[in-house]
């Protein structure tokens, strides 16, 4: 049996013009996307492969709110990727702050859709991404211009964070502080190991430590994959 296919109908998706900020009397047109995927979820093998080595700006829509958010980037595969990432997303919301990301995982990608605006050189990113934060709605945007992250002042857990990554010296344990011993618990095997560091113990285990941060920050009691369990130990 055929798999039947469904046509994208670019009306099925309008854009919120901002249309106070556009000081251009005399322009009426609408953006036209090059790229619509209605429901960001089942379309996420498509939108990463569609996107591969290509720059542009982008666009995620939530379909119950009408709420928007406008990025650009130099990789779009890449850095749309992130956003089916949940470690990763709960890993940025540790140490910062992403309107974008808590709605992703309230809503879930079924209630988003994702547009590419337009695709562009690598050094027009900034620019053209500019251009659409002027001119489109922007809720989700925690900021009003593009590239003004640079001047966006950090909190001090996150610069602690920032500068323990320049000089390559362990991360989040505890924002400055030393590292932090744990203990790992294999409930299946019934043993227990003892590590100097949760980068340690993720290594070990061949895991994303934000996974470890989150278990703590979350006081979960459920044992990560139904094995593990970690538990702090103080000096």
């Amino acid at each position: 049996m055929k798999k039947k296919q469904t046509k994208i109908n670019k009306q099925e998706i309008t854009i919120k013009t901002n249309k106070t900020k556009n000081n251009n009397k005399n322009n009426n047109s609408v953006t036209v996307p090059v790229k619509l995927y209605p429901n960001s979820d089942i379309s996420k093998d498509q939108i990463l492969s569609d996107n591969k080595n290509k720059s542009g700006i982008y666009m995620w829509k939530n379909n119950l709110n009408d709420k928007q958010y406008i990025g650009s980037s130099i990789n779009l595969s890449d850095r749309l990727s992130k956003y089916y990432s949940t470690t990763y997303m709960e890993y940025a919301l540790n140490i910062g702050n992403s309107s974008i990301y808590n709605a992703i995982l309230k809503y879930g990608h079924s209630n988003f859709s994702l547009i590419i605006l337009e695709y562009c050189s690598p050094e027009q990113c900034i620019q053209r991404e500019d251009f659409y934060i002027s001119t489109e709605k922007h809720e989700y945007n925690i900021l009003d211009k593009a590239g003004s992250w640079l001047d966006h002042k950090h909190s001090d857990k996150t610069k602690q964070i920032m500068s323990d990554n320049r000089k390559g010296k362990p991360k989040i344990e505890g924002s400055g502080r030393p590292s932090q011993q744990i203990e790992v618990t294999d409930i299946k095997n019934n043993t227990t190991n003892s590590y100097d560091s949760i980068s340690e113990a993720a290594k070990a285990l061949n895991i994303n430590k934000a996974i470890i941060v989150i278990y703590f920050s979350r006081n979960q009691q459920k044992p990560y994959k139904g094995i593990y369990t970690f538990k702090k130990v103080n000096k």
